[in-house]
């Protein structure tokens, strides 16, 4: 088995690589694996987001492209913790809508956007390790999906109402169990290990694994490669030690607080049972505190 060479991770990759239309089969074959439907990228789209960033210690990436069925993707790639996650997903689609309709256009003009959220930190409570969202109608009383007319149909060029609106991918990195069971798990593979095999069946991965090997980046980008790797890991760090060791530590106290309580509490039965002249032996069974405890109390 040959030893695989190390891979510039996506999210730099966007930065200064896959916004080269001689690139663009990368991120086609990505899209095309994760929306299980062949895409192309006509345009990436420049907003005050995805501009080139020259700042390596970010550790959020975006990119917004459009393809060939005139929606508009956005890629964001997010390592730190954020609790109004799922807000700020809502509040970029909801800008995307806004800065692609032209003036006196008819709300039927509006983009479809699709959000891709590539999550490198822990995320809500689930299992898995993709989820999807989806807007659809359902009947109050009778349950009943909701559908297009016939005209709506013919207006919006699509069957189905959540074709209409904003879909939202989430990929929890972290959940992915390094077992690649299709082409979609070969890319989710590649972004949480920054490997690839040495024939992938996935879309756009033979390209990537040529085109994002480290070992023939310039030394120049290699340092400031390394410069950003290590920073993610200080921050990675940093968190582990303000968030993960704070609450071990909360919790250690809350647990001695509590022993203590329960300590309190024997204490006091015990007492009682003594008053009442009840035999030590008993006390004891009743209690579970040791005979230093109970010698301490009956010399009260």
């Amino acid at each position: 088995m040959s030893k695989q060479r190390k891979l510039i991770s996506f999210d730099w990759a966007i930065k200064r690589i896959l916004r080269s239309k001689a690139n663009f089969e990368i991120l086609e074959g990505f899209l095309s694996e994760l929306l299980k439907e062949d895409i192309k990228i006509l345009e990436i789209l420049e907003s005050e987001s995805n501009k080139d960033m020259k700042d390596d210690k970010s550790n959020q990436v975006d990119i917004k492209v459009k393809n060939s069925n005139d929606e508009i993707v956005i890629i964001e790639i997010q390592y730190s913790r954020e609790l109004d996650y799922l807000q700020r997903m809502l509040y970029a689609t909801s800008k995307v809508v806004i800065e692609h309709i032209s003036q006196g256009n008819a709300y039927s003009k509006i983009k479809k956007v699709i959000s891709i959220n590539i999550l490198y930190f822990d995320f809500g409570d689930g299992d898995d390790y993709i989820y999807k969202g989806t807007t659809n109608f359902e009947g109050i009383h009778t349950h009943n999906k909701l559908y297009l007319s016939q005209i709506q149909k013919d207006l919006y060029k699509t069957n189905e109402i959540n074709k209409i609106y904003p879909e939202y991918y989430l990929i929890k990195v972290k959940n992915f169990d390094d077992k690649s069971k299709d082409t979609l798990d070969e890319w989710i593979n590649f972004l949480k290990n920054e490997t690839i095999s040495d024939n992938p069946k996935a879309k756009g991965l033979l390209k990537a694994k040529e085109t994002l090997d480290y070992l023939n980046m310039p030394d120049d980008e290699k340092l400031a490669y390394d410069r950003r790797e290590e920073n993610l890991r200080r921050e990675a760090s940093i968190y582990e030690s303000t968030y993960i060791a704070g609450g071990i530590e909360a919790r250690k106290e809350e647990r001695l607080k509590s022993e203590v309580k329960i300590k309190e509490e024997k204490l006091k039965i015990a007492k009682k049972l003594f008053n009442a002249n009840v035999d030590i032996e008993t006390i004891k069974l009743s209690t579970g505190l040791t005979d230093m405890e109970l010698e301490k109390l009956t010399n009260q």
